[in-house]
């Protein structure tokens, strides 16, 4: 015969485990012996460990009672709808994780749909976090100093993303991230991303976010910090040569 400590200790719960399964029904609790001292029997350690189980489980305790008392087919059957309870809170749990993560990265909460998608494709294009974080920033940027020009941005970045030769661009400055700003390489990438900027060129001297993401970017490593003053310092060289030179 168990006192209740041993009992407790055999289950590995506490004694005022025990005692909130007696006060809910779960447990019978016994009669005091002639000492005074409750005494359990191996049949209540038995039960008290199945409860234990079933609980841990995530099985809610309104049900375990039925489950102690229930022949095997219906046990089973039981079991089989708490496992498929279990498996659909597993998934909402799964769906709430990634909601979370979503926010975790500012998009979603600061940026709409259409622009968090232009992030994902980037993505999915093989763009590093480092390259679509400062992306973000910039969209960011956009819709608080030049909110009236986010739908022909939005129209104007899917378009470059469609063309390969964007998408080897944004590609070749991930490669170069931390590279030595003295690397020969970066000779070669600042003409292929001038010849594309002057291709793409628009008047953005007026531009706010523009002149801030540039400084943004040239933070973020002393590679990209040279291939930014370039490529600004052959833009001024343009602008002040005017158009017809």
């Amino acid at each position: 015969m168990l006192t209740i400590s041993q009992l407790a200790a055999t289950a590995g719960v506490t004694v005022r485990t025990v005692r909130h399964y007696h006060h809910v029904g779960l447990l019978p609790e016994p009669e005091r012996d002639a000492s005074g001292y409750r005494r359990y029997s191996a049949q209540a350690a038995v039960d008290l460990i199945r409860i234990r189980t079933l609980a841990d489980a995530g099985v809610p305790l309104a049900r375990i009672d039925a489950l102690l008392h229930a022949q095997p087919t219906e046990f089973a059957a039981a079991i089989t709808d708490i496992d498929a309870e279990l498996r659909r809170k597993i998934d909402q749990l799964s769906e709430y994780r990634r909601r979370i993560a979503e926010l975790d990265g500012g998009e979603r909460l600061v940026l709409p749909p259409e622009v968090v998608a232009i992030l994902n494709r980037m993505r999915g294009l093989g763009v590093g976090e480092r390259r679509v974080r400062l992306e973000r920033d910039s969209w960011i940027l956009m819709q608080a100093l030049e909110p009236s020009a986010m739908p022909q941005r939005i129209r104007d970045k899917n378009a470059a993303l469609d063309d390969p030769e964007t998408t080897r661009l944004y590609l070749a400055c991930d490669r170069a991230v931390d590279w030595d700003p003295r690397d020969p390489r970066l000779d070669r990438l600042i003409d292929d991303l001038d010849a594309w900027q002057i291709e793409h060129e628009r008047d953005s001297s007026r531009s706010g976010h523009v002149q801030m993401v540039f400084a943004r970017i040239s933070e973020e490593t002393p590679a990209w910090q040279r291939i930014v003053e370039a490529l600004t310092h052959r833009a001024e060289r343009r602008r002040a040569a005017g158009p017809d030179s």
